[in-house]
């Protein structure tokens, strides 16, 4: 695996094979790398979670850490990201994790530089480092994701954590259904009444109201998007036993999901941004061996 930008390029045995190194970090292996490697996180737009947790990653794995403000960048002065990862090549950067705000930003950088590049979220695209820490969390949970039903409940057409988990989670045999007002569905085939699947699902996947894509003013309130499509504590009732709730964050507290539930016994939030520094370990990992 040279890159990863988008859940489709990894197979089943490649995801496998992630979750399983994730898991010996969880458990306090540690890197075997043996070269000095330095990366940089180049985020060009707010990231708290991704940031932080590849940040805390490549640390743990003893790698350099180039810092990176894009506030500060040329590319303030009109440098392209192409001019601007080009140059990082020369100075000696081995990888990098780009997050911006143009879908398939990577395109014009695949086979272009020497560099390894991987996707921390390409507009309303690709999350695929999202994607496997949502499945390594599932796949702690369960032991599986055979058969389990999924529900991911939201801003579909905008979320890029959607389009990469509907393909993936389904490749790994669970059953994906997604939910979401008629205007927000995209080019998915989602379900409109939310309280018809909480009772069958294993795992309720809440997704963030993106109001920064939304081109017009919203079509709900908050309090009636709560109603109509969030996680109420009513919702949280009905669920069986043993199912739990996920959401990638940050998230609207009593919009996509009751206040009272972000931390409640079923809550897997807090755990996804745990996991997310071990799977982050085992992708930026496997990437770099690829180079020695």
């Amino acid at each position: 695996m040279e890159n990863l930008v988008s859940m489709k390029d990894l197979s089943v045995e490649q995801i496998t094979a992630i979750l399983k190194r994730a898991e010996d970090f969880r458990d306090g292996a540690t890197s075997t790398l043996k070269n000095n490697y330095t990366m940089a996180n180049l985020f060009f737009e707010p990231s708290t979670r991704t940031k932080m947790s590849f940040e805390m990653a490549e640390r743990k794995l003893q790698l350099n850490v180039l810092p990176f403000d894009s506030g500060f960048s040329s590319t303030l002065k009109g440098e392209t990201l192409y001019d601007t990862v080009k140059v990082l090549e020369a100075i000696g950067i081995d990888a990098l994790v780009i997050r911006h705000e143009q879908n398939n930003f990577f395109e014009e950088l695949i086979g272009k530089t020497k560099v390894a590049i991987i996707n921390g979220g390409d507009g309303t695209g690709n999350h695929p480092t999202q994607s496997l820490l949502d499945i390594f969390t599932i796949w702690e949970e369960f032991g599986t994701l055979q058969d389990k039903v999924i529900t991911i409940v939201g801003d579909i057409a905008h979320s890029r954590v959607a389009r990469s988990n509907a393909d993936a989670l389904s490749r790994l045999g669970a059953k994906v259904q997604l939910v979401c007002p008629t205007e927000w569905q995209g080019e998915f085939e989602c379900l409109q009444d939310f309280d018809e699947v909480i009772e069958s699902s294993d795992v309720m996947m809440m997704l963030r109201v993106q109001h920064e894509r939304h081109k017009e003013n919203g079509i709900f309130s908050k309090e009636d998007y709560h109603q109509a499509f969030g996680l109420t504590v009513e919702r949280e009732r009905k669920m069986k036993d043993g199912a739990i709730i996920m959401h990638p964050a940050p998230f609207n507290r009593d919009v996509e999901i009751a206040s009272e539930l972000v931390e409640c016994d079923r809550s897997r939030i807090m755990k996804q941004m745990e996991n997310g520094v071990y799977v982050r370990m085992a992708i930026t990992e496997t990437i770099l061996k690829g180079r020695e």
